[in-house]
């Protein structure tokens, strides 16, 4: 069974850092690309960034490229998501997926001043 438990949210001021994690268990996770996705209450679910398999190939969207980094380690089964610089509007409920069909529960960054 499939199970992604995200932890590391809470509160922060803007300018501040975050560091989420995603542990993986019930899959093959140095086989899949991992995403982490997030979702602000009212709104849809916006993409974030993924990673290959491997660790070696990373994307970002735009708004958060240059401020967050994605990692994994694939020896404890660990997907991150390092925050820098946070912004009110990177406020949101962040989940981690296994390609698409699989999501965890989600962790709630607040960004407040």
């Amino acid at each position: 069974q499939v199970q992604l438990v995200e932890s590391g949210g809470g509160l922060v001021q803007p300018g501040g850092s975050l560091r989420l994690s995603c542990a993986a268990s019930g899959f093959s996770f140095s086989s899949g690309w991992m995403n982490w996705v997030r979702q602000v209450p009212g709104e849809g679910l916006e993409w974030v960034s993924q990673i290959s398999s491997d660790g070696q190939t990373t994307y970002y969207t735009d708004s958060v490229k240059d401020r967050f980094t994605i990692s994994r380690d694939n020896a404890n089964d660990m997907l991150y998501l390092q925050m820098n610089n946070l912004k009110f509007e990177d406020a949101a409920a962040y989940y981690c997926a296994f390609g698409f069909n699989f999501w965890g529960q989600g962790t709630q960054v607040t960004v407040s001043s």
